[in-house]
């Protein structure tokens, strides 16, 4: 193994996982984040090789397809990856093996996702069909890390998407200060395009006048705290999130600040800053589109009652 193989692996020893629970391959590739290590049971062929006085068993990892989000155009959803070409084969004496794996989306066949890996054999069983056990360390991946962030969710933060993305992945590193206070930064310097957001949401889903003006208050607001104050109820029903208004959860989120937590509970309330923003941003798209599409439905019966009136008036000339 390389020296650069050695240090990874010395360094994933401060930071490996203590549950012991296996998982499969499918859930390493799909949802562990790099510079982690967890306990894999994978599916493997063996091979007895014999080199003079020495024995070994050589095994062969079955690389499973996995369900990864695929952005090229003609996918832009959840789609099947398939190994290409790939054969993970490890002395059982050896130790570390390092190992790229490429996958390739078998929908599109031209978006793929690289793996760089280590692994090391804890145990096995050579029975047909029993599969091996192996410690895996992820050194990365590329494209990056990350579930997929949706499109309204980066329209609604505007400016400030590699500021967002960045404190993404530090979300999927666990680095939950880093994540916090990203998140903290976009919410604050894009409070006025958010309200604009809601604002244009409530005009659509015809919200009263002072509901309105309320909104319009609170936009001039320099500060997010007396922005969520001005507001109070004057949230459209169809944006609250279960109940509660959308703002208030980012407020009581931010409110905290660094100092007064730890990395842990700062990344809990990054990944709730995330995800009310994100539930936010597909509320308003919803009440949007809902508006069109009634608009629409009342355009078309609008025609149709001008043409039947125009059919009743040429048969009444008659």
């Amino acid at each position: 193994m390389s020296d650069t193989a050695s240090t990874h692996v010395e360094g994933a020893a401060m930071a490996e996982s203590t549950e012991d629970t296996p998982i499969t391959l499918a859930q390493f590739l799909e949802t562990i984040p790099p510079s982690q290590t967890r306990t894999v049971q994978a599916k493997s062929t063996a091979q007895r090789v014999i080199r003079g006085d020495n024995h070994f068993v050589r095994l062969t990892v079955d690389w499973p397809n996995i369900q990864i989000h695929c952005t090229d155009q003609n996918c832009n959803g959840m789609r099947f990856y398939r190994p290409d070409d790939v054969n993970f084969t490890t002395m059982l004496d050896q130790g570390w093996s390092e190992e790229f794996v490429t996958y390739k989306c078998s929908n599109c066949r031209s978006q793929t996702r690289l793996f760089a890996v280590l692994g090391c054999v804890e145990s096995r069983d050579l029975t047909e069909g029993k599969g091996i056990r192996i410690k895996f360390l992820k050194l990365g991946e590329y494209p990056q890390f990350g579930p997929f962030t949706s499109p309204r969710l980066i329209s609604l933060i505007g400016g400030d998407r590699d500021i967002f993305l960045q404190g993404r992945r530090c979300e999927n590193q666990g680095l939950g200060i880093g994540a916090f206070g990203y998140y903290r930064r976009v919410v604050e310097s894009q409070k006025s395009r958010i309200l604009d957001n809601i604002i244009k949401a409530a005009e659509k889903t015809r919200a009263t006048p002072e509901m309105i003006a309320a909104l319009h208050k609170a936009k001039g607001e320099t500060q997010f705290k007396r922005a969520v104050e001005d507001l109070k109820d004057a949230i459209p029903e169809s944006l609250l999130v279960d109940g509660h208004n959308p703002l208030t959860l980012l407020h009581s989120a931010l409110s905290d600040g660094l100092h007064a937590r730890t990395d842990e509970e700062c990344l809990d309330l990054a990944q709730t800053i995330r995800l009310v923003l994100g539930d936010l941003a597909d509320r308003i798209a919803q009440a949007l589109k809902d508006d069109r599409e009634l608009n629409k439905a009342i355009s078309r019966l609008m025609k149709m009652e001008v043409k039947e009136q125009a059919i009743v008036a040429e048969k009444d000339s008659e």
